[in-house]
C-alpha cells in the first residue's frame, strides 16, 4: 500500500474543520461512526443537496463560512467537502481548471451573461479511495435544482451545455457516490490546471474569476441577481423563452 503524504489531511485557513461549527456538524451527523467509503458518500450526499447550488461572495471563503451560507458553487461547495473528509481522516485534494463560461448561461441570466469572464475557474475534489484517486464533481448542483432542469428539457439524453451543466446525458448524469467518478460540469472545462494539495495555494496562483470593479459589483449585487434566478429556476422550473 503506497503511503500518502499527510498533506492531504491537513488543516488549512480555507479547510477550517476545527472550526466549532463544522465539528458540531460531524458530532451531530456521526459521520465518524461510517466506513471511509460510507463517510464519502454521506458528506458528498450532504454538500451536494443540502448546501445548495448558488454564488457566494468569493472562491476563497474558508469551509466554515460556506457552511454557514449555506449555498455554494463548484469551488466553494469543494472548499467545504475537501474540510469534512479531512475532519474526518480522508484524504483529498484539489483539481483546477476553467471551464467555458457558456455552460453557466441560463444560471446566469441573459441581461448578465455579457460581463461573466470567457472562461471561469473551476475545480473538483479528488479523494483517496481503495488505493487510488477518484475525481468527484458532482456535488455542484442541488437534486432540487437539477430536477427542474431536467424536467424542463425532458426526454433529453445527449450533450447539454447551460444552467451550470455540460454533460452527455442530461437524463442521467454520472453524481451519486458509487465509488467511482462523479461528474456535472466535465464537459466544459478549457484549461486543466493540475492537482493542488491546498485549495489555498490554488487560489494564490490563479486567483479568482474577477477583479477591481467587477468583483465589487459581483458581491454586493450581481451574485444577488444570479442566486434570485437560481431559486426562481429551483422553485419554478425554466421558463419556455429560455429553454431555446
Amino acid at each position: 500500500m503506497a503511503t500518502l503524504s499527510e498533506d492531504f489531511l491537513l488543516a488549512t485557513p480555507m479547510l477550517d474543520f476545527n472550526h466549532p461549527q463544522i465539528q458540531a456538524l460531524i458530532k451531530r451527523r456521526k459521520w465518524r461512526d461510517l466506513s471511509p467509503y460510507d463517510a464519502i458518500g454521506a458528506t458528498y450526499t450532504f454538500v451536494r443537496d443540502e448546501i445548495r447550488f448558488g454564488y457566494n461572495a468569493d472562491d476563497r471563503l474558508p469551509a466554515s463560512q460556506v457552511l454557514n451560507d449555506g449555498y455554494g458553487q463548484c469551488n466553494t461547495k469543494g472548499t467545504l467537502f475537501m474540510a469534512l473528509l479531512r475532519a474526518l481522516g480522508i484524504s483529498a485534494r484539489l483539481h483546477g481548471f476553467t471551464i467555458d463560461n457558456k455552460l453557466q448561461r441560463g444560471a446566469i441570466p441573459g441581461y448578465l451573461f455579457a460581463i461573466a469572464p470567457k472562461r471561469i475557474i473551476h475545480s473538483w475534489v479528488e479523494v483517496y479511495q481503495d488505493e487510488r484517486w477518484v475525481n468527484l464533481e458532482g456535488y455542484i448542483l442541488d437534486k432540487a435544482y437539477l430536477k427542474q432542469i431536467q424536467s424542463s428539457f425532458s426526454g433529453q439524453c445527449q450533450s447539454f451545455s447551460g444552467f451550470g451543466i455540460a454533460t452527455q446525458c442530461l437524463a442521467a448524469p454520472d453524481i451519486d457516490w458509487q465509488g467511482q467518478d462523479t461528474y456535472i460540469q466535465s464537459d466544459g472545462i478549457a484549461d486543466d490546471f493540475g492537482v493542488y494539495n491546498q485549495p489555498d495555494d490554488f487560489y494564490a496562483r490563479h486567483g479568482s474569476n474577477l477583479s477591481g470593479i467587477k468583483k465589487l459589483l459581483f458581491r454586493y449585487l450581481l451574485r444577488h441577481l444570479m442566486n434570485l434566478n437560481v431559486k426562481q429556476i429551483r422553485a419554478n422550473g425554466v421558463c419556455r423563452k429560455n429553454r431555446t
